[in-house]
């Protein structure tokens, strides 16, 4: 699960884009992303842009072009003068220890 420090100097923008990506739901799974543990990073360093690092469940998620899709319209809303990079990685692999406990609770595990 992605951890944002207080003393980051992007704390705000990042506690808020996080909210918004939990509307963000993987149509098979439905669970959001931040539960399921797919965002790994959010870079908001550089001045018009919001760095994405995050990962699917499978290298060939049948849903990757959606959940994808879904993240960068989701922090395009909130943040419309931020031009969203997506980086997907798969290192290290999504696993259920990504989860957190809402998202275990979703999902009975």
């Amino acid at each position: 699960m992605m951890d944002i420090a207080f003393t980051d100097p992007h704390a705000t923008e990042k506690m808020k884009a996080q909210e918004a990506l939990y509307n963000v739901i993987d149509p098979e799974l439905f669970v959001n992303v931040i539960d399921l543990g797919l965002i790994y990073d959010l870079d908001f360093g550089e001045e018009a842009a919001i760095n994405v690092t995050m990962t699917l469940s499978t290298p060939h998620c049948p849903m990757g072009e959606a959940i994808t899709n879904g993240v960068r319209n989701a922090l395009e809303l909130i943040f419309p003068d931020r031009k969203v990079t997506i980086y997907l990685t798969f290192d290290p692999p999504w696993s259920f220890e990504m989860l957190t406990e809402e998202g275990r609770t979703q999902l009975g595990v």
